[in-house]
């Protein structure tokens, strides 16, 4: 047997996690996604590890916490989507971050560049649902805003 799944059960799994109003998933309490924003300081693969693996906490490289951006008006914020289509599903939603009022930067002192998103069932805290690396990473000073337009936040399922 192989070990793929269908474009079709691929679309409808997206569908069930990501697009709530055509298909909802079953947690009662997953009514929102919410995009976060992740510093890597260089160690792209610690922070994929801790991810996948990791919890929220923040005292070391193998949370995702020590990675995540905090302060300076820095919070997640919820996200959208269309109606999945050949296993890949985008936001139709535009995310506009606070503008930032100093220099990004995250509990483990990782910087200011933001190499990586996650999408979280949670404000706060919560769970890592899906979660990559940027094509370009983008460097985030006191008076920027870190935005994302709809129809650029692709998750894709293969």
């Amino acid at each position: 047997m192989s070990d793929a799944a269908s474009t079709y059960l691929e679309s409808k799994l997206l569908d069930h996690v990501l697009n709530y109003s055509t298909a909802p998933y079953t947690d009662s309490n997953l009514t929102t996604i919410y995009v976060g924003l992740l510093a890597s300081g260089g160690n792209n693969s610690a922070l994929s590890s801790a991810l996948e693996d990791g919890t929220s906490g923040t005292a070391s490289t193998g949370d995702w916490g020590y990675y995540e951006i905090t302060g300076n008006a820095y919070a997640r914020r919820s996200v959208g989507f269309a109606s999945a289509s050949s296993g890949s599903i985008s936001s139709n939603t535009t995310v506009e971050f606070p503008v930032a009022t100093g220099d990004y930067d995250t509990a483990g002192s990782t910087g200011n560049t933001v190499t990586h998103i996650a999408l979280f069932d949670g404000s706060t805290g919560g769970n890592v649902l899906f979660y990559g690396q940027l094509a370009t990473s983008k460097t985030v000073s006191s008076g920027d805003q870190f935005t994302i337009t709809s129809g650029n936040l692709t998750i894709t399922l293969s």
